[in-house]
């Protein structure tokens, strides 16, 4: 065997023992987005995803990565299974629109007031009674994860996109790593209770169960929050996303008149 072969030999053999080590990882993700998925999705079309995905971070991996693997991987994860579910939008237009329609009032209301939107004050502003505002939360935390900087037209209902950074190009990545920067400033801005839910699902990995354990309170109020939570960041990302846009073509004016 050349010195060539038993490299590419072992080049294999890695990858197929941090496929092999690295598999709970998949399944361990799937369930977790399962928390917010309706019995429609099969948990094992996101496993099968997943698996593709993991595959593809083994042979991708360079091991001079700041990352460790398992966090690089679980981004390739996640991101896979999320392409997995646009491709099967299960979630209907209605939702979507619906979804659309609070989170202007809700950007509307914190514009004007410079405050958090209250509950009560959707509600009234919408027309709408409190079981419905509750069902638009419970649907915001189901209905597939809700893109934080699509445009408002956007009526595929696009998921948070989870970007291979070494894909995207010099001004892409200035881009997402500005969207990066706003998004955590407004998850600091969220009420409490909406950051503590936030970090428990997303850095903690708890399911809402778990969380309703955590803070005392039903696992259906842990949904409800999670949406609240959901569509003021799609509220706040829309404002950032409208005054980046502004400064590109100001930019581009500038740059024109140059």
């Amino acid at each position: 065997m050349s010195v060539a072969s038993e490299y590419l030999q072992l080049q294999r053999e890695s990858t197929e023992e941090m496929v092999r080590r690295h598999a709970p990882l998949v399944r361990r993700i799937a369930y977790h987005l399962m928390g917010r998925l309706p019995p429609s999705v099969d948990v094992d079309d996101l496993v099968q995803a997943g698996m593709i995905g993991l595959l593809e971070a083994a042979k991708n991996y360079a091991t001079d990565r700041l990352a460790s693997f398992e966090t690089y991987a679980g981004i390739r994860i996640r991101g896979a299974m999320l392409d997995e579910l646009r491709k099967t939008d299960w979630t209907p237009r209605s939702v979507h629109r619906k979804l659309r329609e609070v989170t202007e009032v809700v950007r509307q209301i914190e514009n004007e007031t410079g405050a958090d939107a209250a509950d009560a004050e959707v509600i009234r502003r919408m027309g709408i009674s409190a079981q419905e505002y509750h069902q638009i939360l419970a649907d915001a935390a189901s209905a597939r994860l809700l893109s934080l900087s699509a445009p408002e037209d956007d009526d595929d209902g696009a998921a948070l996109d989870v970007a291979d950074q070494e894909g995207l190009g010099p001004q892409d990545r200035i881009e997402q790593e500005g969207m990066r920067h706003a998004l955590v400033d407004a998850i600091g801005g969220l009420p409490e209770r909406e950051q503590l839910v936030m970090s428990l699902y997303y850095e903690q990995e708890l399911n809402l169960k778990e969380i309703g354990a955590v803070l005392g309170v039903t696992e259906s109020r842990v949904c409800q929050i999670h949406g609240q939570a959901l569509i003021r960041l799609k509220a706040r990302m829309t404002g950032w996303r409208g005054e980046n846009e502004k400064e590109a073509k100001k930019h581009e004016k500038r740059v024109r008149g140059a």
